[in-house]
């Protein structure tokens, strides 16, 4: 993430030396669109030969203009450090722009937010986001080829590389209306779209979102159905009815009428903002904890491995194994069988997990009896029977592992599990991958909506000032613009 962190640092200082130089060396004079036509298009105001006047000449000049149907463009050429007024046209059609000079000589129109090199600024902002986007998407592929791809940063590549993309889509229409329609695309104009880009996002995403939401509710409510109501069985529907309440009360924040001063207006359209970064954010870390968590449980390893370990869970008090844990099982029998078939390689398993309140034996002691009626040589079974948790057993297999030799390693557990797991095993400091055994389709998005929470919850330090960050830019912006 550091690594990601610095190329965008880097890219963000390229791309504001880039506009320094453009501006230095090709911007010596400001064009000044005004537009020939009224509001609506109807009534022409403006004449192709209307008179242009600077109140103060000292500061800037205006050069010879030029018309077309829709506008007059009016070259500016700067003097000096300071305000004036231009008048363009006379009589009651004449109007007026507040044109200001600074001491580098780049004049700002004060009605509108344009400045001198506007349109390269607006070029640069894209191209940044854009780059953003192609960063992110590089860091995440680059990390889908190790074990380093069960981390936390993974998430942030793919939630953010989609909203920078967004962004920079944003930025693509806002930079192409401000060249193609100058007169009427002001840089105020395109100011509130960039300070909105997460109510833009938000739109965008929200068929998708909606689909998602349903999905879970339909598979929620077919979970409790089979197994009765418990609070673990109905987070996945809680998560879906927040999504859909979210969005519903940001379409009515962004649609509804506003009436009040522009103070009023600055402040509502900074908290309408703030709400729409609240909820993206949390859309993208949900977006990349479930783009994770399926590619992990999809994750097919080469074979080669030397050691599998299998995580353990409950199972029956006559020591037969549930559904559940008879997948983790198979698919590590499965994994075994297809590479020996290969290569000829026989991997030693490692069954994972200690001895429960309520449990007849260890886990890890269920697991190998199972294996053993399967054919499997008791010779190439080590068993971990002391761990509590995910955690230990990633660092009492990783002990087992060193003390036999090492080698190369993979560990079996259920889909919904695989990402989460694969994270544990990384900090433990086990280069693991990780293969998933697959469960029933509506047991899987409420199981998988608990490890997101509980990959969150591990960080909630981090995402909450993570947070605060994002909402202080945007509604800074906001409330600036």
């Amino acid at each position: 993430m550091r690594k990601a962190a610095k190329q965008i640092l880097c890219l963000a200082a390229a791309l504001v030396a880039v506009c320094i130089v453009c501006r230095l060396a090709f911007f010596r004079e400001f064009n000044l669109y005004v537009p020939r036509q009224g509001p609506m298009g109807t009534a022409e105001w403006l004449p192709e030969d209307a008179p242009v006047v600077a109140e103060n000449t000292e500061v800037l000049r205006p050069g010879k203009p030029e018309s077309n149907e829709r506008y007059i463009r009016i070259p500016v050429a700067p003097q000096k450090k300071g305000e004036t007024d231009l008048q363009i046209g006379a009589g009651e059609d004449k109007i007026y722009h507040v044109l200001k000079v600074d001491r580098f000589r780049t004049v700002y129109d004060l009605n509108t937010g344009n400045f001198t090199g506007d349109t390269v600024v607006l070029v640069a902002v894209t191209v940044f986001w854009l780059l953003v986007c192609a960063i992110m998407v590089w860091h995440f592929f680059r990390q889908t080829k190790s074990t380093a791809f069960y981390d936390y940063s993974t998430i942030y590549y793919v939630g953010f590389g989609v909203f920078a993309l967004a962004t920079g889509l944003v930025m693509v229409s806002v930079t192409a209306a401000h060249i193609m329609r100058p007169e009427e695309y002001s840089m105020f104009s395109a100011y509130s779209a960039i300070s909105q880009a997460s109510i833009r996002y938000m739109e965008l995403t929200t068929p998708f979102m909606l689909v998602f939401a349903l999905a879970m509710a339909v598979s929620n409510i077919e979970l409790l159905r089979h197994e009765g109501f418990r609070k673990t069985n109905v987070l996945a529907l809680g998560v879906s009815l927040l999504l859909i309440l979210g969005e519903a009360v940001g379409w009515y924040l962004f649609t509804r009428d506003f009436m009040g001063s522009e103070w009023e207006g600055r402040v509502r359209n900074t908290l309408v903002n703030t709400y729409a970064t609240v909820f993206v954010y949390f859309q993208c870390m949900l977006m990349g904890a479930v783009t994770c968590g399926l590619l992990a449980a999809r994750h097919r390893p080469d074979p080669d491995k030397d050691f599998i370990i299998i995580l353990g869970c409950w199972f029956r008090k006559d020591g037969t194994l549930p559904p559940l844990l008879r997948g983790r099982v198979d698919k590590a029998l499965e994994f075994w069988r297809g590479q020996k078939k290969k290569t000829g390689r026989e991997a030693r398993f490692i069954p994972s997990g200690g001895q429960g309140e309520n449990e007849t034996m260890p886990e890890a002691e269920a697991i190998r009896q199972y294996l053993l009626r399967e054919g499997i040589d008791d010779r190439l079974i080590l068993k971990e029977d002391a761990s509590k948790n995910t955690w230990q057993n990633m660092t009492n297999s990783k002990g087992i592992i060193q003390e036999t030799g090492g080698g190369k390693t993979i560990f079996a557990t259920t889909n919904y599990h695989v990402f989460r797991s694969g994270l544990w095993a990384r900090q433990a400091g086990l280069n693991a991958e990780g293969i998933g055994s697959k469960t029933k389709w509506w047991f899987w998005p409420n199981a998988f909506m608990r490890e997101t929470m509980g990959l969150l919850q591990k960080r909630w330090k981090q995402e909450i000032l993570f947070l605060i960050v994002l909402i202080v830019f945007f509604g800074v912006l906001s409330l600036i613009l």
